[in-house]
């Protein structure tokens, strides 16, 4: 028995010696790096896709109703001003002209028949051949004849200007970017035919997110580049933003004019990057971000225990390869930023860094 007796007081020595080693395993520091929380200026940036478009832009329609007979331009065409685009059937309308000039004519006859009665009895009142009242009803038939011979002309040159009508022109020099309309199609007055591009200057149009203007007004000067080359890059400045959101994508319009060296074609795709003013903020490498319960947080070095704390944070802006905190850290806070992946609350740790 006594050998027996000698193997287990052995084992029981070497599983205490082993209890040892592990409880000063237990106690030795976690290893950690860390970086001392700083005040710093960051400004808010973001990078939004738009499409450049004419600054001017007008929809031309027709301003008489009747079935479309010709048309003579497409989606991309280049029009000048008065440019003949489309004509509709005018059957009505020179009828209406023949009519009101045959009108016009006889009211012509008429004067002339008129005047010539009003002369002859202004020499028989002389000689007193004719009674006054004989004087004065021609001067009134003449003066009648007169103002239809005014109506007549009036309704002439609205029967020409209807005519005209039946033409869709051009107002200005331009590209065509849409038609609504065909051969054969019967369109009524006042109906969108065609819009137009017009020549000269070009903004870069954007839908930018409600959220970034929660951040204050953007600055105004803006770097614009096209998606297919940002070599391209132009300085550009906030024209115009939209007083109303778009509730169905939850937007607002920004359009922004381009400088004039930048005249990219119609439609191009453009990247602009718009910025907020500097705001002051903490901020922090992406790895000292933790979690607490499923909230953003970073862990604690408490200098004079050697211990963490796991402590939630307020994320202003997540970015490439930092954070922005506005809170729940302050200045001179030592935060881990590597090795806090397995710490618990109140362990103790060895650090290294500023």
């Amino acid at each position: 028995m006594q050998p027996f007796r000698l193997i287990g007081i052995g084992l029981a020595c070497a599983y205490l010696a082993a209890c040892e080693d592990k409880a000063e395993v237990a106690a030795l520091p976690q290893q950690v790096r860390a970086v001392r929380a700083s005040a710093s200026e960051y400004q808010p940036s973001a990078q939004i896709t738009g499409e450049v478009k004419a600054r001017i832009q007008s929809d031309l329609s027709f301003r008489v109703s009747g079935r479309v007979i010709e048309r003579f331009v497409d989606v991309g065409s280049h029009v000048r001003a008065g440019e003949v685009l489309a004509r509709l059937g005018d059957t009505e309308q020179r009828a209406d002209v023949e009519v009101a000039r045959a009108g016009l004519e006889s009211a012509q006859a008429i004067v002339k028949q008129k005047t010539l009665t009003f002369e002859r009895y202004k020499a028989l009142l002389r000689s007193r051949s004719i009674s006054q009242a004989t004087f004065d009803q021609a001067e009134k038939e003449l003066r009648t004849a007169r103002a239809s011979l005014e109506t007549a002309e009036a309704a002439l040159a609205t029967a020409k200007d209807a005519l005209s009508h039946t033409e869709l022109k051009a107002d200005a020099d331009g590209i065509i970017t849409a038609r609504e309309i065909e051969v054969g199609r019967v369109v009524s007055a006042a109906q969108a035919a065609f819009t137009l591009a017009h020549d000269g200057p070009r903004d870069a149009v954007f839908a930018v997110f409600e959220a970034f203007f929660m951040e204050g007004r953007p600055l105004a000067d803006v770097d614009v580049a096209p998606v297919a080359d940002r070599a391209l890059e132009a300085q550009a400045t906030i024209r115009e933003i939209a007083p109303f959101i778009d509730t169905r994508t939850g937007t607002i319009r920004v359009k922004v004019a381009l400088p004039e060296d930048a005249q990219w074609p119609l439609g191009t795709p453009v990247v602009g990057e718009f910025r907020s003013p500097s705001r002051k903020g903490i901020v922090l490498p992406a790895g000292a971000i933790a979690s607490a319960m499923g909230e953003p947080a970073v862990w604690l070095i408490d200098p004079a225990s050697r211990s963490v704390a796991l402590q939630k944070i307020a994320v202003a802006r997540y970015r490439q390869s930092d954070l922005i905190v506005a809170g729940g850290v302050a200045p001179q806070d030592l935060i881990v930023t590597e090795g806090g992946k397995f710490l618990k609350n109140g362990q103790v740790v060895a650090w290294e860094g500023k």
